[in-house]
């Protein structure tokens, strides 16, 4: 089992063909254990291998996209507000951007690069800053 840091193949497949439409859809991460098996290959959201434990629930926390897609230069660009889950016992491995509006289906992976913990506290994701250098989703 292994989680790879990836934007989803199905994902770039689904741009081209309108399935995501970042100022009115729902989007949502999912937190996971060590035990998952996420990567580029992935389609939708999965329950399979993820966190079970006190203050999260399935299917994790809807996300702000922050900014609305933007570009420089030549690359567009958008990420989200940071997210958290307060008084939460939990530990998690990675984590699975998708679109709950759209099927559930695939938009990235997030590998943490070792197990992270909270133990009746706060488990917060940060997000990088929304720049064409920086931004979650960059598209060149």
């Amino acid at each position: 089992m292994a989680i790879t840091q990836a934007m989803c193949t199905s994902f770039k497949v689904d741009l081209l063909d309108a399935e995501h439409d970042f100022g009115v859809d729902t989007f949502k991460i999912a937190l996971y254990t060590s035990s998952a098996t996420l990567d580029a290959t992935t389609t939708a959201y999965s329950a399979t291998n993820e966190v079970v434990g006190t203050g999260y629930s399935a299917g994790g926390n809807t996300l702000t996209v922050s900014p609305t897609p933007a570009s420089s230069g030549t690359t567009a660009f958008l990420s989200f507000s940071n997210t958290t889950w307060s008084t939460a016992t939990i530990t998690a491995r990675g984590a699975l951007i998708y679109n709950s509006t759209n099927a559930n289906k695939a938009v990235a992976v997030l590998d943490f690069g070792s197990d992270k913990t909270s133990t009746a506290g706060d488990f917060t994701i940060n997000f990088p800053t929304a720049d064409a250098s920086n931004a979650i989703i960059r598209i060149a």
